[in-house]
């Protein structure tokens, strides 16, 4: 559901339910429905659960159209329009917060619809994205009639991608952004076994939900999904049964805490060598490159620490994508915003230095994104000596990577840090002399000015940054 298209294309990554599949046509995006799940989505549209959570905003909004031209071999009974989501996210790219209110969402939807008759065939944490701080559950498809004796279809991949990331944050202080980024489908039961072994099987929700699903597993490895229903049916597994466990794993995730070790970017705002002059200057600066020509869709912050030009440029912008690689000061800036509200800021967790490639089959079934950009606004603010000087990345890579993400016409906001400004002086102490002598102003300007249009620059009062504006394809 990322940029708008002309013409139809079908997303990727939509193909492993077959009974409906998502396509784009025209900026609209569509989903076509065999008869089985026209049929579903006739008795859900009617029911006394779903229309509520609709107009509460908890499910994307969705509505039956006249079924268009579909790809050749296509044949839908029923298609359906669900309203567009600004910017996909992947939950590897979410903080602990955001995981943990998009599993508490999954789960407040579920147990709405069980007692309704319903019940959804998908536990993905794919099911769900964001209108800025709000999560909101996309996978309409995945909801199914509910029946008697047969267990949540979508347990395992609601462990695999939600509750055992939360359980390593919580009990591990682990980060789960590179396990989750690593198996599309999540972690498997095996593996936390090992990770929680003697005590640590006491901690909440392990017994339960890793040790004895594992064991389940391996013991029902070779028995038909048929065999292990009908065993649940003799047990006396009920409707009300499920209701009950789906809220037990609600109350286990709701105490879920995760408390990250100290990290030098939680204080970068207030240990780095701005003075007040710099900040008031920068700041009008960036106000004044977002506010000159047309009104952005799709802002990038890229280095956005505790959000404060990602505020900024959310009064210039319709909406704001903040990208921070430190997974404490995302989950600090989105409990902000979900606190005030917001839904036009969204935080993300990406190292910029390895952003998220493309994933899944084929690689296109999670977008890269770089794929998923295309903004019309780009600020990379202190960005530049971070990568160029911290991490190696050649200063004409930084700007073709940066010039990349914007689309054409576009405006990118970009800070050079001189040599000799504090804090390239500190990553430079920790590099062999001699290694950077491209890093210098006048040949970053020249490299910007072959790629971009500049617009306008500007010296910070300290005489140690400078600030442009540029414009892609200008």
């Amino acid at each position: 559901m990322g940029n708008p298209r002309t013409g139809l294309r079908t997303e990727p990554g939509s193909f492993r339910d077959p009974a409906n599949r998502v396509f784009h046509l025209d900026g609209d995006v569509l989903r076509g429905l065999d008869e089985q799940a026209a049929g579903d989505w006739r008795a859900l549209a009617t029911s006394e659960f779903f229309p509520p959570l609709l107009a509460a905003g908890k499910v994307c909004g969705t509505e039956a159209v006249e079924p268009p031209a579909v790809p050749s071999g296509d044949r839908w009974a029923a298609v359906l329009r669900h309203e567009r989501i600004p910017f996909v996210s992947h939950p590897y790219e979410w903080s602990f917060t955001m995981l943990r209110d998009a599993a508490l969402l999954h789960l407040e939807i579920l147990r709405a619809a069980l007692p309704a008759g319903f019940t959804t065939k998908d536990g993905s944490a794919y099911n769900l994205q964001w209108r800025g701080a709000e999560p909101v559950f996309i996978d309409v498809g995945s909801f199914t009639p509910a029946r008697d004796g047969e267990p949540w279809a979508g347990y395992r991949q609601f462990c695999q991608t939600l509750l055992y990331p939360l359980l390593l944050g919580a009990h591990l202080r682990l980060d789960f952004q590179p396990w989750l980024r690593a198996r599309v489908d999540g972690i498997e039961p095996d593996q936390m076994r090992r990770l929680f072994g003697g005590t640590r099987r006491l901690l909440p929700g392990v017994l339960t939900h890793v040790h004895l699903h594992d064991a389940m597993q391996r013991r029902n490895a070779r028995a038909s999904t048929a065999d292990v229903r009908s065993q649940l049916r003799a047990a006396g597994y009920s409707r009300e049964l499920a209701l009950a466990t789906v809220r037990g794993i609600e109350k286990l995730v709701r105490r879920l805490e995760h408390r990250p070790a100290a990290s030098h970017w939680v204080d970068y705002q207030r240990t780095c060598a701005y003075t007040a002059d710099d900040r008031a200057a920068k700041e009008r600066f960036v106000a004044e490159a977002l506010a000159d020509g047309p009104r952005p869709r799709l802002a990038l912050d890229l280095g956005a620490n505790d959000g404060r030009y990602a505020r900024l440029a959310a009064r210039h912008a319709d909406y704001v994508v903040a990208v921070e690689q430190d997974p404490a000061v995302v989950d600090g800036l989105y409990r902000e915003l979900r606190a005030q509200g917001e839904r036009r800021i969204l935080p993300l967790v990406m190292d910029l230095a390895d952003p998220s490639p493309g994933g899944g089959w084929r690689g296109v079934e999670r977008a890269s994104f770089a794929d998923r950009a295309g903004a019309d606004a780009v600020l990379a603010l202190a960005v530049v000596h971070h990568l160029a000087i911290g991490r190696n990345v050649p200063l004409p890579e930084v700007l073709d990577w940066l010039v990349g993400l914007a689309a054409p016409g576009a405006r990118v906001v970009v800070e050079f840090v001189h040599p000799e400004d504090p804090m390239a002086r500190r990553l430079l102490a920790n590099k062999p002399e001699g290694l950077f002598p491209d890093y210098r102003p006048a040949e970053f300007e020249r490299l910007l000015a072959a790629r971009c249009r500049i617009a306008r620059r500007l010296d910070l009062p300290s005489g140690t940054r400078t600030l442009y504006t540029a414009v892609v394809g200008g």
